[in-house]
C-alpha cells in the first residue's frame, strides 16, 4: 500500500464522471530527469483528450521525483484535471501499477512509463480507440528518442525496421485498455515484462495502434543494451513458462529470407551492430534482475 497519497489537483473531483474519465497510471522510480517532461507532454494534449486524471505511483524513490511531481499541481488545476501522487515504499513497476489502479476513477486506463513523452493528439486518439463496449487494447505509434551513443543509434535503427515493430501495437512504454479489456486480468503479476503480458491478453484483432506518436528512450551503450536485452528475453521466457495460454495471441509477422536481405541492404552497418549484440546476449546468462530500460 502507498505510504502516502497526495491529491495535488482536483480535490473536488466528481467521481460520478468516471464514464468519461481517462486515467493515466504512471509508474516512476527515481525519474527526476524525466518525469517533468512526461507531465509537461500530458499537459500539452489537445482538447480531444477530454477529462483526464493522472496518477504518479512513485515507488522507492530516493531522488526528487516526488518533489517535481508536487510542483505540477497548479498546472493540472488550470486544466481542471486531477493529479495524484502516491509515495510507495516497495519498489517494482507491477506493484506501482496495482497501487495506481486502486485509486483511479477512470473507465479507461493508460499505463505509462515515466520517461515517455506523448505527442499532443495521442490521448484523444487513445480515448476514441477505447470508446467501445468490447475489450480493446490500444497504444500509440512508437518513436525511439534519438539516441546519444553511436552503438544505440545503429541498434535502434535496425530494431525499428523489424516486422514485429513495424507490424504495430508494440506497446513498449505505453499501452491502454478500456474497462472491458481491464477485466482480462486481475492484479499485475510480479513479472519482468508487464507490457508483453498485457499485450498478449488480447488477440491481434483486439489491438489498435493509433497514428499519434509517443517518444520512448532506448538504453545507451553496448553493455547496457546487452543487459536490457537479456532481461527482455528472460521476461518473454517467463511469460511462456507461467502463462502458456497467452501464446496463442503472439502472432508476430515472420521474418522471411527476402525480407532479411532487404533489411541488410537498407542498413548494413546497423544490421552488423544488431546481430553482434544479439550474439553477446545469447552468450551470457539470463538477466532477471531489475534493469532500467534506457
Amino acid at each position: 500500500m502507498p505510504s502516502e497519497q497526495i491529491i495535488l489537483s482536483g480535490t473536488n473531483w466528481d467521481e460520478a464522471g468516471s464514464q468519461t474519465t481517462l486515467s493515466v497510471n504512471i509508474a516512476a522510480h527515481n525519474e527526476e530527469g524525466y518525469i517533468g517532461d512526461c507531465l509537461n507532454a500530458l499537459l500539452q494534449q489537445d482538447e480531444s483528450a477530454g477529462r483526464v486524471e493522472v496518477i504518479v505511483a512513485a515507488n522507492a524513490c530516493t531522488d526528487r521525483t516526488a518533489e517535481i511531481v508536487s510542483g505540477f499541481g497548479a498546472y493540472f488545476e488550470e486544466r481542471h484535471w486531477r493529479l495524484i501522487l502516491l509515495k510507495i515504499d516497495e519498489p517494482g513497476k507491477p506493484n506501482a501499477f496495482n497501487q495506481g489502479d486502486l485509486v483511479k476513477t477512470g473507465n479507461s486506463t493508460i499505463y505509462l512509463d515515466a520517461d515517455v513523452r506523448c505527442d499532443p493528439k495521442l490521448l484523444g486518439q487513445l480515448r476514441t480507440a477505447l470508446d467501445r463496449p468490447q475489450p480493446v487494447y490500444a497504444t500509440g505509434t512508437l518513436q525511439v528518442t534519438p539516441p546519444k551513443t553511436w552503438v544505440t543509434r545503429r541498434y535502434s535503427d535496425f530494431w525499428v525496421r523489424l516486422p514485429f515493430v513495424r507490424g504495430g501495437a508494440v506497446g513498449a512504454g505505453l499501452f491502454s485498455v478500456n474497462a472491458a479489456g481491464r477485466k482480462r486480468w486481475g492484479l499485475f503479476p510480479a513479472i519482468i515484462s508487464d507490457d508483453t503480458f498485457v499485450r498478449l491478453n488480447f488477440a491481434p484483432d483486439e489491438r489498435i495502434e493509433v497514428p499519434a506518436r509517443y517518444h520512448w528512450p532506448m538504453v545507451e551503450g553496448f553493455r547496457n543494451l546487452i543487459r536490457v536485452r537479456r532481461r527482455q528475453d528472460a521476461g518473454v521466457a517467463e511469460i511462456r513458462r507461467l502463462y502458456p495460454e497467452l501464446l496463442c495471441n503472439d502472432e508476430k509477422p515472420p521474418m522471411t529470407a527476402t525480407g532479411l536481405i532487404r533489411l541488410i541492404s537498407e542498413a548494413p552497418i546497423s544490421f552488423a551492430v544488431y546481430s553482434t549484440l544479439q550474439i553477446f546476449v545469447r552468450m551470457g546468462p539470463e538477466n532477471s534482475d531489475w534493469v532500467r530500460g534506457r
